[in-house]
């Protein structure tokens, strides 16, 4: 093999490229981790060599130093393995250990014949050190002070939460169980997407007190991670206090469960929830119910996918008798991610159902009806409606 690299430091420009056999290598791999490696050990030798580090002062980051770095290097091997069928980065070890050594060596002989430049490097690198030092001081005190007493990392179980700070990007997904858990987060875009798993069928909000209601783990962490704030105000009036949507975490709220008797159980225990507890964000359109599809159609190697029957025969009658293999669409929790991403999480091909706020007063009735108290109500209508019913009815 054969290396080669220039670099220089610079206030006003930070560049890291690398190539490999006359290949630009975007995502770098062996030589970006021996560029890593060795400029830090280097450059952190120096400043203890010259007692530029204060006291209890903790050691420089590549990024200290990438901030003002410039950096080409452009090397040949006979024998190479790139990471994927893309050829963005390499993975050859021997690669890696030559840069380390190459880089160790020559920056060690740099430092000692240039004094002059070398103690210049080892100030701007500890100006930006202790620059960025000080931003995540400043940081994680105002977030420390935005969120008050509520810590959702460390509080609330499961929960999985985007990267974006971003509240107009900002999803979260409020699935059914661990399993689907798991299935959402390998699926996801980790950027912007977050989740909540609810365990089992959550309290019927609606003929609960709020003493009992604030009782249910469950309940306050699905609270706590929307950041509505909601508590109980007074436990003999059973009044809320707390709430403000200028706080909400997220532009939307989707429910996400199975296609099944039970998904649509506990999907109407969350809406009741939120119905109950937080009911602006049904008004103001943050509420959304992820769609998942109920049959799996292969035909000539392509896969269709149908949300009702009705939708099947359409795919079915649009195949003109070419041969197709129908299965029932699994459980969340048991879907490939490549599928939940296509079909549940993807912005554009996703189906997601809004709840509009148009909708309110007839869903409180639903509610009311179905859900609370009205036992007589709830006779009255079984036996006027529940005929149509039957076929779905589990009975055993």
């Amino acid at each position: 093999m054969k290396l080669s690299a220039a670099f220089c430091f610079s206030k006003d420009a930070s560049v890291l490229e690398y190539y490999h056999n006359s290949s630009w290598l975007e995502n770098g791999g062996a030589p970006d981790k021996a560029a890593r490696s060795a400029f830090v050990s280097a450059i952190d030798a120096y400043i203890k060599k010259i007692g530029k580090y204060q006291k209890n002062e903790s050691p420089v980051k590549f990024q200290d130093i990438q901030d003002c770095l410039v950096l080409v290097t452009n090397c040949f091997s006979t024998q190479t393995s790139y990471e994927n069928q893309t050829k963005k980065a390499i993975n050859n070890r021997f690669i890696q250990q030559a840069m380390t050594e190459f880089f160790k060596t020559n920056l060690e002989i740099y430092f000692i014949e240039n004094k002059p430049e070398a103690d210049r490097i080892a100030e701007q690198v500890l100006i930006n050190k202790r620059s960025r030092e000080t931003a995540e001081r400043t940081r994680q005190g105002m977030k420390k002070k935005l969120s008050g007493s509520i810590d959702i990392a460390n509080r609330v179980q499961k929960f999985v939460d985007c990267r974006s700070r971003d509240v107009e990007r900002r999803e979260i997904y409020i699935v059914e169980g661990d399993s689907a858990l798991g299935a959402c987060k390998l699926s996801r875009d980790a950027e912007f997407q977050g989740i909540m798993p609810v365990r089992g069928k959550i309290l019927n909000c609606l003929k609960a007190d709020y003493v009992r209601i604030f009782k249910s783990d469950v309940i306050t962490d699905l609270i706590k991670v929307l950041g509505c704030g909601v508590e109980v105000k007074d436990k003999h009036t059973k009044e809320l206090s707390g709430f403000d949507i200028g706080n909400l975490r997220w532009n939307k709220v989707i429910i996400c469960t199975d296609a099944d008797v039970d998904g649509f159980q506990i999907r109407t225990l969350i809406l009741t929830m939120l119905y109950r507890l937080v009911p602006t964000l049904i008004q103001e359109g943050y509420v959304y119910i992820a769609e998942s599809p109920l049959y799996e159609i292969e035909s000539k190697g392509k896969t269709y996918f149908a949300y009702s029957d009705r939708e099947k025969a359409e795919i079915i009658e649009s195949l003109k008798g070419a041969k197709a293999s129908i299965n029932r669409s699994k459980g969340l929790g048991e879907n490939d991610p490549d599928m939940m991403w296509m079909t549940t999480m993807n912005p554009e091909t996703r189906r997601l159902i809004k709840v509009m706020p148009e909708d309110a007063q007839l869903m409180a009735q639903s509610f009311e009806l179905l859900l609370g108290d009205n036992l007589e109500g709830r006779k009255n209508h079984i036996a006027q409606f529940g005929y149509k019913y039957l076929d779905m009815a589990d009975i055993s």
